[in-house]
């Protein structure tokens, strides 16, 4: 490893790339529920019952544009790796590119992205075969292990430079450096993911689990009395044990409570109910997305009129 690169470019880094590949991550991770047994890395089993190591890795390509000497990462999207082969499915890498053109023809394919401690020599194959993309592609690489005394981002971008060692030239990975660049979009969203984390350090998935199993253990047991009421029901018909008329009074009331669901004036209600619902949610939402544009459009024209109070050149706000 060269200690940083020489190349001179400027690389800015969108967080949405470093969301995108978390959640890759994340969710191939859930997915896979990796045992402790070692076997080839990838995102998909090479055969039925394969395992997979805890260390497993992702991949995806990074897209953005370049301006002079200036590359921004905006977005990336997914890879399938083939462990067989230890190489990248070109022919879903090109149709990737090819849909991505026709939604953002300005973006265009600058490396590729991977998860892990440190970039190793396999690496430098995935990285060689894009260069006929790319004739200069970058490497993201993050870091999924957490380190609570780490400060800075885990994220480390490289680049690829040729260096004589041992009297031969060679290939190797060098440290770039970036900074983090973000749209107003961009920090809203990631201002909206840090307070999903409850005030009592739980995840919100923690949250979730314990509400979803809340509900069903309620339906669980709302499900075994009717079950009771049933056979006990059915017992009384068939004369196993002796008729209660006041249980039969009580069962019969109960029945007729409940809402008759194959009417079609029911339907009709429930309908008017569930579209009124959506109707309030829809402007719910609506009033908090107006609210947040005011908020950004004060916070622009405060920004603009200091800028002009201070002799600053006048940029017209449309």
């Amino acid at each position: 490893m060269a200690p940083s690169s020489s190349s001179g470019l400027t690389f800015k880094l969108h967080p949405l790339v470093m969301l995108n590949i978390s959640d890759h991550f994340t969710r191939v991770k859930t997915q896979l529920n990796p045992p402790s047994s070692s076997c080839a890395a990838g995102n998909t089993p090479a055969a039925v019952g394969a395992t997979f190591p805890q260390n497993f890795r992702v991949y995806g390509c990074v897209i953005g544009a370049q301006r002079g000497r200036t590359v921004e990462i905006f977005n990336s999207f997914e890879l399938v790796f083939d462990p067989t082969t230890d190489s990248l499915d070109r022919a879903f890498l090109e149709k990737k590119q090819e849909l991505y053109q026709k939604v953002f023809p300005g973006f265009y394919i600058l490396g590729w992205y991977s998860t892990g401690s440190e970039a190793n020599e396999s690496d430098m194959h995935i990285h060689k075969a894009l260069m006929d993309i790319n004739e200069s592609p970058v490497y993201v690489l993050l870091n999924p292990a957490i380190n609570h005394a780490q400060k800075d981002l885990p994220v480390t971008i490289y680049e690829s430079e040729f260096h004589v060692i041992d009297g031969i030239p060679q290939s190797i990975f060098v440290d770039a450096s970036y900074t983090i660049e973000t749209v107003e979009a961009e920090r809203i969203s990631v201002d909206h993911v840090a307070h999903l984390k409850p005030s009592d350090g739980g995840s919100a998935a923690t949250q979730l689990a314990a509400h979803l199993t809340g509900i069903h253990s309620a339906i669980k047991m709302l499900n075994s009395r009717i079950r009771v009421l049933f056979q006990y029901l059915v017992a009384m018909q068939k004369g196993d044990i002796p008729c209660d008329n006041s249980l039969l009074r009580q069962a019969a009331g109960l029945l007729r409570s409940l809402p008759a669901a194959h009417s079609e004036k029911f339907n009709d209600n429930f309908l008017m109910e569930y579209n009124d619902k959506l109707l309030m949610s829809y402007l719910a939402m609506i009033t908090n997305c107006t609210s947040n544009m005011n908020e950004v459009v004060d916070k622009v024209k405060t920004a603009y009129a200091k800028k002009i109070r201070t002799g600053g050149s006048r940029i017209p706000f449309m």
